[in-house]
C-alpha cells in the first residue's frame, strides 16, 4: 500500500463513511498527477548536475528523476522515506543529495520546522472494508486535550465564527465566515505538507505540520499562496478565503494533535 508524507487526518469509522477522505480523493490525485510506477534501472549516459532538492512535476517517476542526474533510485527513495513501489506525487519535494545543509531561512520558522520529523501515513484501500462501530452509550464524547507546546498561536482569520468545534455535529474545528478573497493566515510556525484540491469535500486545502505533533488544516480556499515544502511563520498569509468544496464562503480550520482533532479555541488567542 502506498504511503504519503501526510499525518493521518482521521481514523474514525464515521469519517470513512462520511467523506471517504483519503480512500478516493487522494487516490484520484495520485492517478491524475502521474505517480511513479516500478522504477526502471537504465540510466542515461550524460547526467545533469543534481540539485539538493527537486520538486516533482506531472509525468515524473522516481527512476526517471534518478536517471536524469545519474543517481540510484533506491538511494533516493531511502533518503526520502519512500517505500516500494516507489510512488511519488506532483509538488512533492525530493532530497537528491545525502550531504549538505538543509534548506534554511533566517527566521524562527525554520528553527522550529527543523524539529519536525518526517511522518508517513498508510492510505486506505480504494474500497475500504466497513467495520461496524462499537455500540454507542449515553456517555458524552471526550475531547482530546492539547499537548504542551512552545508554539505561538494566532487566529487564522479575522472573520466571525459561524460554527464552533462540535464533534457531535461532525464539526472538527472552527468555521470562520467572510468574503471571497479574505486573507487566511498560518496559525503557527511550521512547514506546508499539502497544498492541493485532491480532497473534494475540503476544496483547496492547505495542511501545515508543526512541532510537538500538531497539524493544522485550512479548507475551502479560493486561492492558495504556498506550496508543499514551504516553511511558514505564524500570521503569514497562506491562502485566500473561498467556497471550494463548500456551499458558502468560509474557512474551515482544524487542529490535529497526534492525528486527533482538538478544539482550536483551547490554543488560539481569545481576542
Amino acid at each position: 500500500m502506498q504511503q504519503v508524507k501526510l499525518q493521518e487526518f482521521s481514523s474514525r469509522p464515521d469519517f470513512w463513511l462520511k467523506s471517504i477522505f483519503l480512500s478516493v480523493a487522494v487516490t484520484s490525485v495520485l492517478a491524475f498527477t502521474g505517480c511513479a510506477s516500478k522504477p526502471q534501472i537504465n540510466n542515461p549516459v550524460r547526467y545533469a548536475n543534481a540539485p539538493e532538492y527537486y520538486t516533482v512535476r506531472s509525468g515524473d517517476t522516481l527512476s526517471g528523476i534518478a536517471a536524469r542526474y545519474g543517481l540510484n533510485y533506491i538511494s533516493v527513495a531511502q533518503m526520502n522515506d519512500i517505500a516500494p513501489p516507489y510512488r511519488i506525487y506532483v509538488n512533492q519535494s525530493l532530497r537528491l543529495k545525502s550531504s549538505g545543509a538543509k534548506r534554511t531561512t533566517s527566521t524562527q520558522a525554520y528553527n522550529q520546522s527543523a524539529a519536525i520529523q518526517r511522518q508517513t501515513v498508510p492510505l486506505p484501500k480504494q474500497t475500504p472494508t466497513y467495520v461496524p462501530p462499537a455500540p454507542q452509550t449515553n456517555a458524552p464524547s471526550v475531547n482530546v486535550a492539547p499537548a504542551p507546546t512552545t508554539l505561538r498561536w494566532v487566529k487564522p482569520s479575522s472573520g466571525p465564527v459561524i460554527s464552533g468545534y462540535n464533534l457531535a455535529n461532525n464539526v472538527k474545528g472552527i468555521r470562520y465566515g467572510g468574503n471571497q478573497g479574505d486573507p487566511v493566515f498560518a496559525a503557527a510556525d511550521g512547514q506546508v505538507v499539502y497544498a492541493a484540491d485532491g480532497l473534494k469535500e475540503y476544496g483547496n486545502l492547505v495542511l501545515i505540520k508543526h512541532i510537538d505533533g500538531y497539524i493544522t488544516a485550512y479548507a475551502h480556499n479560493s486561492r492558495m499562496l504556498v506550496k508543499s515544502g514551504d516553511n511558514v511563520k505564524a500570521g503569514q498569509q497562506i491562502a485566500e478565503m473561498g467556497s471550494s468544496g463548500a456551499s458558502q464562503t468560509m474557512l474551515e480550520f482544524q487542529i490535529r494533535s497526534n492525528g486527533k482533532p482538538i478544539d482550536p479555541s483551547a490554543l488560539l488567542p481569545s481576542n
